[in-house]
């Protein structure tokens, strides 16, 4: 072992290994958020299995890359040792940093291929979402239509790719995704109200049904929850893994890149899934009830 390795592997014992664990894996995370990797492309940039870095990454692991690997983190990315195992608090990177927030303008066609560029960057990650309206890959298209209406055909087809993109993602082995919205937003769709005032019975059935298949099918890779509205808010944002928290704010997107903030946004989602009200083995239940109150078709 090399002298500098020695001085290094001697000031990590000194330290909780528990504590030097997460301090490195949110440096990991800022490292892989900088590059916009996912989990396999930077495991390649530094000579592991991906299953290897997964480990190092995964929540509470106590583990640590050998020190050979830990000097190939830190020449091909920039950074010193002592910050990599969090033995200093500040590093200086280069201009290609991620600024720690940073505003995505965006139109209903450029905002369609940056959420799917997210997502496949965030491929191996879990997704969390916490959307505006009905989540993006369960609508149908009668109700994106009717959504959407006072909007151009080229607007159509971004929203109508956005939705196959995401259920596309959803059907992969490896995704993970967790979704929480309010159950009053669930009964206003079923009763026709709010921005779904007008929307006609047979929609809203076919609609419905959709949601239960499609819940079934994807379950458990995919797990939507419902919370009392009342006892929460949230604004929409979609986590993609540590590497970036999007918020939607209509025509942009607030991008939080800090590892910090993103887990903020995470310990805020927790929250709302420990309030839910119905979870991925009730929800099917719930909507078929509000089918049942329909109106005759």
């Amino acid at each position: 072992m090399k002298n500098g390795d020695k001085t290094q592997q001697d000031k990590v014992e000194h330290t909780d290994k528990r504590d030097v664990a997460e301090v490195f894996r949110d440096r990991m995370a800022l490292l892989i958020a900088k590059k916009g990797f996912n989990l396999s492309r930077f495991s390649k940039s530094i000579g592991i299995d991906r299953s290897a870095l997964s480990q190092f990454l995964a929540p509470d692991s106590t583990r640590l890359p050998r020190a050979e690997t830990l000097c190939a983190i830190a020449r091909t990315y920039g950074v010193s040792l002592d910050w990599l195992m969090g033995l200093i608090a500040n590093e200086t990177f280069d201009e290609e940093t991620a600024p720690m927030m940073d505003v995505e303008r965006v139109n209903d066609v450029t905002g369609s291929r940056k959420i799917a560029e997210w997502h496949r960057e965030a491929i191996g990650y879990k997704i969390r979402y916490a959307p505006s309206a009905l989540p993006d890959l369960l609508r149908t298209e009668a109700v994106r239509n009717f959504e959407f209406n006072a909007h151009n055909t080229d607007t159509q087809l971004a929203r109508d790719r956005q939705a196959k993109d995401q259920l596309t993602y959803s059907r992969r082995p490896e995704s993970d995704i967790e979704v929480c919205m309010p159950i009053q937003r669930m009964e206003q769709f079923a009763r026709g109200q709010g921005i779904w005032e007008g929307i006609s019975v047979d929609t809203r059935h076919q609609q419905l049904d959709h949601m239960i298949e499609l819940i079934d099918e994807l379950y458990p890779t995919f797990r939507l929850f419902l919370y009392d509205g009342r006892a929460a808010y949230t604004a929409p944002y979609t986590l993609f893994g540590p590497l970036r928290a999007a918020v939607y704010l209509g025509n942009m997107y607030l991008v939080v890149n800090s590892v910090e903030h993103i887990r903020a946004l995470t310990s805020h989602f927790d929250q709302l899934i420990r309030i839910a009200v119905h979870g991925p083995d009730r929800v099917a239940s719930f909507i078929e009830q509000q089918i049942r109150e329909l109106p005759a078709r």
